[in-house]
């Protein structure tokens, strides 16, 4: 029987990846979108959001104004904002494993983790919502590294 190993982000990661290219999509003007429509772009609830967006702002990734026209947007140019610190904003860390911290892992082991780990974030940080944004605003349907 065949068995398969995967990596899986959190739905928290998702939303917050899909927000921020919400908003680099519509990074123009630099004005704010309320949280309301920023979720029902998103696809989760306002609440849930919010408790993101804050994880996010943060990170420095993003800010709040307050007041009628009030909501959030980038704090960043989108070229500036890369997949992988939008994932260590919510997740702390791109990818993590229990082993680089376990004494009793073998070695050989743990440095194989952290290699993996290294290409994680490398790759991460190359991807960047101005170029997301382009691709999003063109209606293609995949982007390719």
């Amino acid at each position: 029987m065949a068995h398969t190993a995967t990596v899986k982000l959190s739905v928290k990661s998702d939303y917050a990846v899909r927000a921020i290219l919400e908003l680099a999509t519509r990074a123009e003007g630099g004005r704010a979108h309320r949280v309301e429509d920023l979720a029902t772009a998103v696809g989760t609830s306002a609440n849930y959001l919010v408790q993101i967006l804050l994880n996010l702002k943060g990170a420095g990734l993003v800010q709040s104004v307050r007041g009628k026209q009030g909501g959030y947007r980038l704090s960043k140019a989108p070229d500036e904002i890369s997949l992988g610190a939008v994932l260590r904003a919510v997740e702390g860390e791109v990818f993590d494993a229990p082993a680089l911290s376990d004494a009793n892992c073998p070695p050989a082991l743990r440095e194989a983790w952290g290699q993996l780990r290294d290409g994680a974030n490398a790759a991460a940080d190359t991807i960047h919502f101005g170029r997301l944004a382009e691709v999003h605003a063109r209606g293609q349907e995949m982007y390719h590294i």
